[in-house]
């Protein structure tokens, strides 16, 4: 006959999104950590921080590849060093924020609120954050170099648009299904995590920037775009990440099944001023 500490043990096990958040942290007041609004903020700072950045590299390293490269480069190479300087961007920003916020990518984003590691208003938030910090990143590299390079902007080729949608949709699935199989909540602050997610954007980067771009990402691709001033083919860059998280959520709860507390309160991130 079980237990009642067994029972009750087995219920918490149960426990998914924001029961499991409070049932780890002790209940409703230490929930109230979470929050507080000086917490959402610096979370929503962490995010611009990281996906600014992002689309600032990439941008501003097209631009200056165009312009002082020194010879017109092969586009192979061209997607070489973004590839690599992207994924190199992305080990560096998860490292020193992710312990408050990393998703940088909004089918990442996207991902944790099906599976209820957050709600769906913050994640809404979550998402202008990002958009907004991607034109910023992008614009500011066409301040300093203007839009020579297309300043990184991924476009299909002619006639091949929904290959493109299709591709991203199966390349942004491998992502974000290594992310929720890797990390401990969006957090992505395990030793090993940021390594793997470079080493994945520098993987498919290569293979299929002379494709497609492979974005992986719709803010990533919405702020060059914007910079540029032609947003005809971003919805290829919707559509394919967005299909691609979506599937990736239920393949991982086939594998691993619902979140459990660790993942629903790295969801969240480290509290503010929290004595552990």
């Amino acid at each position: 006959m079980a237990s009642p500490k067994g029972e009750q043990a087995t219920g918490r096990e149960q426990l998914v999104g924001k029961a499991a958040l409070i049932a780890s942290v002790g209940g409703a007041r230490g929930y109230a950590d979470w929050t507080n609004p000086d917490h959402r903020l610096r979370r929503l700072l962490s995010e611009f921080i990281g996906m600014a950045g992002l689309t600032f590299v990439l941008s501003g390293g097209a631009a200056i590849l165009a312009r002082y490269g020194g010879h017109a480069l092969q586009p192979w190479q061209t997607v070489l060093v973004l590839s690599l300087v992207s994924a190199l961007w992305l080990v560096v920003a998860v490292y020193f924020l992710g312990d408050i916020s990393a998703h940088f990518n909004p089918a990442t984003t996207l991902a944790f609120a099906l599976r209820k590691d957050m709600g769906w208003i913050m994640a809404g938030v979550y998402w202008v954050v990002q958009f907004a910090a991607a034109i910023c990143g992008s614009l500011l590299a066409r301040g300093f170099f203007g839009p020579a390079g297309n300043l990184a902007a991924t476009m299909p080729k002619p006639g091949q648009s929904w290959q493109a949608a299709g591709f991203e949709a199966v390349i942004t699935f491998g992502l974000v299904l290594m992310v929720l199989n890797l990390a401990n909540g969006p957090k992505l602050n395990g030793p090993f995590v940021p390594l793997a997610v470079g080493a994945y954007i520098m993987a498919w980067g290569t293979m299929g920037g002379p494709f497609e771009g492979a974005s992986m990402n719709p803010a990533r691709s919405f702020g060059p775009d914007v910079a540029i001033g032609n947003l005809s083919t971003w919805w290829v860059y919707l559509i394919g990440p967005v299909a691609g998280s979506v599937v990736a959520v239920g393949i991982a709860h086939v594998l691993r099944g619902p979140a459990r507390v660790n993942e629903a309160s790295a969801a969240e991130g480290e509290p503010l001023n929290r004595v552990a």
